[in-house]
C-alpha cells in the first residue's frame, strides 16, 4: 500500500526520476516555457516553484539548497539574479500548464510548461 506516497514513479528508479525532474527544471529556468508529458509537466511544476521561492529568499543556504536541487550552478546562479527578482511582489503561482492534447504516436496529453 502507497500510503503517504505523494508523487508519480514514471516506471523509474528514484536516482533516475529525481534526474529527470531536476532536467526538466532546469529546461524551464533556461527557456521559461517547455514541450513535454502533462504528468511530467505536473511534476516538474512543483519542483520549479519551490526553486524560484528559494530564490526569492535569496541566502546561501536557499543558494546551496538550490544548487541540491537543480544541480546546476550556472541555472541557480540565473534563478537567483534574474527569474527570482520578477517575481519579487508575487506570492506563488509562477508557473502555468497550457495543454496541447494528445501526441500523435502514443496519444499521451502533452502540454507546455512555462513560467508567467
Amino acid at each position: 500500500m502507497r500510503h503517504q506516497n505523494q508523487g508519480r514513479k514514471f516506471n523509474m528508479p528514484p536516482s533516475h526520476r529525481k534526474a529527470l525532474l531536476s532536467g526538466l527544471a532546469v529546461a524551464v529556468l533556461t527557456h521559461e516555457k517547455i514541450k513535454c508529458s502533462q504528468a511530467r509537466a505536473k511534476e516538474a511544476q512543483s519542483l520549479v516553484e519551490q526553486a524560484i521561492t528559494l530564490g526569492k529568499r535569496g541566502d546561501l543556504a536557499a543558494r546551496r539548497l538550490a544548487i541540491a536541487k537543480l544541480r546546476n550552478k550556472q541555472i541557480v546562479y540565473k534563478l537567483f539574479n534574474d527569474v527570482a527578482p520578477r517575481y519579487a511582489d508575487r506570492s506563488g503561482g509562477y508557473t502555468r500548464i497550457i495543454r496541447l492534447g494528445p501526441r500523435p504516436g502514443d496519444a499521451c496529453e502533452m502540454a507546455y510548461l512555462e513560467l508567467v
